[in-house]
């Protein structure tokens, strides 16, 4: 796909990853739709750093756990462009055990409601959009923690409705490939630990892990490392871009991590 002149809505763009897709996107020409709720301290700092890049792009305030707000958000869409080439489904609670308070039902509706239901609900109203274009992209992001659950060192990042939630959307992502085909391509990109999200750069981070248990959570890692915002900007790219044939899949981008907790023995020798 050739970016250039596309249209793209870019959620969780006030910083962190999905600030760095969509810069990374109005870098190659893209026209951007920017949704924002929270994170104030943040917004001056986004306007300015889209601004530099010098794509266009639109800024709406929208709780997308709102259905009235999503569809603004789709009215605007189809007024300004009429169509929408890519949609980055990236919103989420966070996951977080102890950050956001004592864990309590509030906090499991929170989870549900904006790791899982505003995923499927953006969807469904960008849907129409998407099916005008000629090449669609949707990925959305989502989360080992589907996978792993609360378990070993994942245990200090991921709680249940987080996990329940994010090994959900992948039903959802196969579900929305066989409806958008074979114009509209659907796949996640399923992350591990990373530098703004459960890592570096996260209260979490900074003020609930001791050194001990980061480290725990790095060795448990293949790559010996948490991941980074470039990591992501990549395999976005390749997905976009580079994997035409590619829908209904999901994209493991973890360092390893999934991987990890099981050794791996020398070869038995054998009796003959």
């Amino acid at each position: 796909m050739e970016l250039n002149g596309k249209t793209a809505l870019v959620l969780g763009a006030v910083k962190g990853i999905g600030k760095g897709i969509g810069l990374d996107l109005a870098r190659q020409g893209v026209n951007l739709i920017l949704t924002r709720h929270d994170w104030e301290d943040s917004f001056e700092e986004m306007e300015k750093d889209f601004s530099d890049a010098g794509a266009e792009y639109h800024i709406l305030e929208a709780d997308l756990r709102k259905p009235d707000d999503i569809k603004t958000v789709f009215e605007f869409i189809r007024a300004v462009y009429g169509r929408l080439d890519i949609l980055i489904n990236n919103i989420e609670r966070g996951g977080w055990p102890t950050v956001h308070g004592a864990y309590v039902e509030d906090q499991w509706d929170l989870e549900i409601e904006t790791t899982l239901k505003a995923k499927r609900w953006v969807f469904d109203a960008m849907f129409p959009l998407l099916q005008r274009s000629d090449d669609a992209v949707v990925i959305n992001l989502s989360s080992i923690a589907g996978i792993v659950g609360r378990t070993g060192p994942a245990a200090l990042v991921f709680n249940d409705g987080y996990a329940a939630a994010n090994r959900a959307v992948s039903s959802l992502t196969e579900t929305w490939a066989r409806m958008g085909a074979p114009t509209i391509r659907v796949n996640e990109l399923m992350l591990g630990v990373f530098e703004t999200r459960h890592a570096q750069g996260t209260r979490g981070w900074r003020e609930v892990l001791s050194a001990r248990e980061k480290e725990s959570l790095i060795q448990h890692t293949l790559a010996g490392r948490t991941g980074t915002i470039a990591d992501v900007v990549k395999a976005v790219n390749f997905m976009i871009k580079d994997a035409p044939y590619m829908t209904g899949s999901v994209l493991r981008l973890d360092g390893g991590f999934v991987l990890a907790g099981e050794d791996v023995p020398p070869m038995p020798k054998g009796i003959v």
